[in-house]
């Protein structure tokens, strides 16, 4: 007797395993074609963070114009895909049930150019080449390098590297002290930054970003355009050293 209600239990417990795994695969398969019905077709891609690109544009990037169903999109292949695109640095995408893909963007900006033949090669603070555009934009003119690769959708590479790194660090901190240059000359170890046609501050880039970081530099220009003075070079050094001279190298 023992015997034989032991093996009921057993003969009982795979009946209740075989139904539990008919259950859960039932409530997987109604759940698949639930999430892939018609109730959960796209009706709109919303777009943040976009500026350089229409939204229209981000869509076509994304290539999101005949996608149907929130859960069948790929999101990591379509985020990989809009990667590819210069002025897209980062990006992210997610529901909003039933019907809306919420897609939000970080580009980046026209940061620098570079004058070359009759165009100019359009690049972003980290190094990224943008394009080319045939009209020199409003952005600083970066001079005197010489030029490795300009590949867009890759680094600007020169044979100044270091100085250039340096430079692009002074573009992040020129636009938070809001100040501007119109034209950077990275030729030599010591750059030249010109404020105006004839005023320049000259020094290292670690030196300028130390007398913009404190300050200095932006008391001394205040000093200068208060008088009048659109003509000359601030010579600036490490540990706060600063210097105007009417000279104009």
């Amino acid at each position: 007797m023992k015997y034989e209600v032991k093996g009921k239990k057993k003969r009982r417990k795979k009946k209740h395993y075989l139904l539990r795994f008919i259950l859960i695969l039932l409530v997987g398969i109604g759940g698949y074609f639930f999430m892939t019905s018609h109730i959960f077709d796209i009706a709109k891609v919303e777009v943040r963070g976009q500026n350089h690109y229409s939204a229209d544009e981000v869509i076509l990037i994304a290539n999101l114009e005949d996608t149907t169903n929130l859960f069948q999109l790929d999101k990591k292949d379509r985020i990989a895909l809009m990667k590819e695109d210069p002025y897209i640095k980062e990006v992210s995408m997610r529901r909003k049930l039933p019907e809306t893909l919420l897609v939000e963007i970080i580009e980046r900006t026209e940061d620098a150019g570079i004058a070359y033949g009759d165009s100019y090669v359009l690049i972003h603070r980290d190094g990224m080449v943008l394009g080319r555009v045939d009209q020199q934009p409003e952005i600083p003119i970066l001079m005197g390098m010489t030029i490795i690769n300009m590949q867009t959708g890759e680094n600007l590479e020169v044979e100044e590297g270091t100085v250039l790194e340096n430079t692009l660090l002074l573009l992040d901190t020129m636009e938070a002290r809001n100040l501007f240059f119109k034209k950077i000359d990275i030729s030599n170890v010591v750059i030249k930054a010109y404020i105006y046609d004839k005023l320049i501050c000259q020094g290292r880039p670690e030196d300028i970003m130390e007398a913009m970081e404190n300050g200095n530099l932006e008391a001394v220009l205040l000093d200068l355009l208060g008088e009048g003075i659109q003509h000359g070079t601030i010579h600036l050094g490490g540990g706060g050293y600063c210097s105007f001279s009417p000279l104009v190298p």
